[in-house]
C-alpha cells in the first residue's frame, strides 16, 4: 500500500488522514536532495523498520520490525565516511545524529528507504517519520506526526508498504 504525504502536510491512506510536519525549507524533488538542506525529498520510499524508546512508551503494535532504541545508537550524517547513512554505535567518530534525544522527536521513528540502497553521498540521510515537535514546528527533512498518529500508523501499515512524499 501506498501512504501519501502531500506537500501540505497531510499523510492519508486506508483509515487515516492525520496532520504532518515536513522539512523546514520545504519539499524538493528527490535528485536535488542534499544533506543539511533541511528539504522533505518528494519520491517513493520503502517503510523498512521502527525504533522506539523503551523508557518513554510501550513498544507501538506494528508488523514491521521493530526495536528498542539504545542509549548509544546513532545515525551517519557524513558524506564522507563510509557509514553514511547508516545507523551507528556512538561513540562515533564522524558526524552523526543521537538517536536517543532528549526531546520526544524520537520517541517513536519509522526508519523510510530513502538514500539507502546503497547511500549516495551528500544526497541526504536520516529521513524518517518520527513525532512532531510543539505545534508541528517544521523538521530537518522528515515527516512528522503527533505520538498518537504514529502509533496509529504503525499499527496499520505493514511489510512492503510504501510513504509517498509529493
Amino acid at each position: 500500500m501506498d501512504w501519501k504525504v502531500s506537500t501540505d502536510g497531510w499523510i492519508t491512506g486506508a483509515d487515516i488522514h492525520v496532520r504532518a510536519a515536513l522539512g523546514r525549507s520545504g519539499v524538493i524533488a528527490a535528485d536535488d536532495k542534499r544533506e543539511g538542506d533541511g528539504a522533505t525529498p518528494t519520491g517513493r520510499y520503502p517503510v523498512r523498520r521502527v525504533l522506539y524508546r523503551p523508557d518513554r512508551g510501550e513498544p507501538p503494535e506494528t508488523a514491521l520490525p521493530c526495536r528498542a532504541l539504545r542509549e548509544d545508537d546513532g545515525w551517519c550524517d557524513a558524506p564522507q565516511d563510509a557509514a553514511y547513512n547508516c545507523p551507528v554505535r556512538l561513540p562515533f567518530m564522524a558526524s552523526h545524529e543521537k538517536m536517543w534525544r532528549e526531546d520526544e522527536l524520537y520517541d517513536i521513528v519509522v526508519v523510510l528507504g530513502h538514500n539507502d540502497d546503497p547511500p549516495t553521498p551528500g544526497a541526504g540521510s536520516a529521513i524518517f517519520l518520527h513525532c512532531k515537535r510543539g505545534d508541528f514546528q517544521p523538521t530537518e527533512g522528515c515527516v512528522a506526526l503527533a505520538n498518537a498518529d504514529v502509533r496509529s500508523f504503525l499499527r496499520l501499515v505493514r511489510p512492503g508498504d510504501h510513504i509517498v512524499i509529493g
